[in-house]
């Protein structure tokens, strides 16, 4: 912005207004923070960044009232766009059987026997999915729950598919699992 700051016009606006920063400078995220923004990106920002913050602004707003005796009521989505093979690629959640961790990559594996591999973290994508339908089981795993047809203590069957509980994670999805049957 030429002629002022983000900080400065954001400290000039409402404070019922919700705010994102898109910013090259890390150094003012404390200063964001303290302005009560809903997240602070940090350029170049990856689309499913954006998605992120956006998601992050929606929850905000949906578990907000605006104003007295209106809430506000926004449809969530029911899928997510992923970069692979050089596009954006559209997946359904309920599509989703499980993701599976390769240190920067992930791995969506769906439905139709394809898979997707995308570079991005486990814990990025985790946020981006709807905790009703998804569980985290491992570090390197996350499982869709309408997926899941059978489980022991150290593992989760869906398909052919055989995903590891690990221990840091155990009483969680058992105690999750078992509460669902």
């Amino acid at each position: 912005m030429p002629d002022i700051s983000g900080l400065s016009f954001a400290k000039s606006i409402s404070d019922e207004l919700k705010i994102i920063f898109t910013t090259a400078y890390r150094d003012y995220a404390v200063d964001g923070f303290d302005l009560k923004a809903v997240d602070y990106l940090l350029k170049p920002i990856s689309f499913e960044r954006l998605l992120q913050g956006i998601h992050k602004y929606l929850d905000e707003s949906t578990s907000h009232e605006q104003n007295p005796g209106k809430t506000l009521h926004i449809e969530k989505s029911d899928f997510i766009f992923v970069r692979a093979e050089r596009k954006m690629v559209k997946v359904s959640f309920n599509e989703i059987l499980y993701v599976e961790s390769l240190s920067d990559y992930i791995k969506i594996h769906r439905d139709d026997e394809q898979m997707l591999i995308t570079r991005e973290t486990l814990s990025n994508l985790e946020a981006m999915l709807p905790r009703a339908k998804f569980l985290r089981t491992h570090r390197s795993f996350i499982v869709s729950l309408d997926k899941v047809e059978r489980f022991t203590s150290d593992t989760i069957e869906i398909g052919k598919y055989e995903i590891p509980i690990s221990r840091s994670y155990r009483d969680a999805v058992i105690q999750l699992l078992e509460g669902k049957s």
